[in-house]
């Protein structure tokens, strides 16, 4: 069943979403499953992913692989880590998963991300650093390039 914007059903589920998202943010490198996001804003699993779906555009998963993505990143470019070092600090338990997953997102394989990356954004200020090395997303990549 979907809400019709703007009811009160509807308001509520976007605060559950939004505390999901952002404990998504916040416990990235936990073991995290829809189950248990969903449990803890008192969804069912299926109704979360639904609506998550609807509300940003990608599943949970994705969401949650694109934060782990993105705290990889700043790691490798710190340099001091090893690929293996920065995928299970990030939460990821596959090796495989996580370098596969990075190359689709950042279009590079983590220890060439590494070596490219390592100096590039030295003496840039941290907050335009993450602007600039963000990943994009496979849709949001296809509408960069129909503009």
């Amino acid at each position: 069943m979907t809400t019709k914007p703007g009811s009160e059903l509807h308001l509520r589920d976007l605060a559950r979403l939004r505390r999901v998202r952002d404990r998504i943010d916040r416990e990235y490198a936990q073991p995290l499953n829809v189950e248990a996001l969903a449990n803890g804003v008192h969804m069912s699993g299926g109704h979360l992913s639904r609506q998550f779906r609807v509300a940003y555009g990608e599943s949970v998963y994705s969401y949650l692989m694109t934060r782990r993505i993105e705290r990889a990143m700043a790691l490798l470019r710190r340099g001091d880590l090893s690929v293996t070092e920065v995928c299970f600090t990030v939460g990821c338990s596959s090796l495989g998963t996580f370098s596969t997953r990075f190359s689709e997102l950042v279009g590079q394989s983590p220890s060439a991300y590494k070596r490219d990356q390592a100096l590039a954004t030295a003496g840039m200020p941290s907050c335009v650093a993450r602007q600039v090395t963000k990943p994009i997303r496979n849709r949001e990549a296809s509408e960069a390039s129909e503009t």
